[in-house]
């Protein structure tokens, strides 16, 4: 597999697995995650769809990001557009059924959990520019020293409430969520071996320049 082609597989199948995981939750009947329960408060108070405010929230989180000091990358930037379609698209062909019962609305959730995390591995590893939300994550970590579970339990919890605040819907599996998904992840980062701090990500002119170097070295 080729270079370019092998880091937008990746990426690709990283965006397709948080989408699933936003879907997972929803499906579940069990409560959304904290950033989807942002993110349908503000389709409460918009009427825009989950994608749609999956979108915007990405766009105020890199600026937020970019300003204390985290590179803006072509992964960034595709993040914040491929997941959202990703959301609506999946929605829309509903080719995640809806939970109809307890057990498989607890499967459905812990499903969301792992997906969730593995996708953020997925992308981040290509360093070709964190995702807004794991951007953020990221930069608070580097700031503070804090572990990746403290951190990522701080903002999710801060999305949550005020997404509770905007109508959004808070379920158990909302706080499961709000709780594990740090853990979750930091467990999938040990289980690959993957340290964030080691990652050298690129920004967008370091982006280009990586694409046209391989094309110029034909291991595109």
């Amino acid at each position: 597999m080729n270079k370019i082609f092998g880091v937008i597989i990746k990426m690709a199948l990283g965006f397709f697995l948080c989408a699933s995981g936003t879907v997972l939750a929803l499906n579940s009947h069990l409560g959304l995650s904290p950033w989807d329960v942002f993110h349908q408060g503000l389709t409460n108070v918009t009427g825009i769809t989950i994608g749609q405010a999956s979108i915007i929230v990405g766009i105020v989180v890199v600026i937020i990001t970019s300003i204390i000091g985290l590179k803006v990358g072509l992964g960034t930037i595709a993040n914040m557009i491929v997941i959202g379609c990703f959301i609506d698209l999946i929605i829309y062909s509903k080719i995640i059924p809806v939970s109809s019962n307890l057990f498989t609305g607890i499967l459905m959730m812990i499903g969301s959990l792992l997906v969730t995390a593995i996708g953020s591995y997925l992308y981040i590893g290509c360093e070709m520019g964190c995702g807004p939300r794991d951007g953020l994550m990221i930069a608070l970590m580097k700031i503070t020293g804090k572990p990746v579970s403290i951190i990522r339990f701080c903002i999710e919890m801060s999305a949550l409430i005020i997404g509770w605040m905007l109508g959004g819907f808070v379920g158990i599996g909302t706080l499961v969520t709000a709780f594990g998904i740090g853990y979750c992840v930091q467990i999938v980062y040990k289980i690959f071996d993957f340290d964030v701090n080691s990652l050298k990500h690129r920004n967008l002119k370091q982006g280009f320049i990586f694409i046209g170097q391989c094309i110029t070295n034909k291991t595109f």
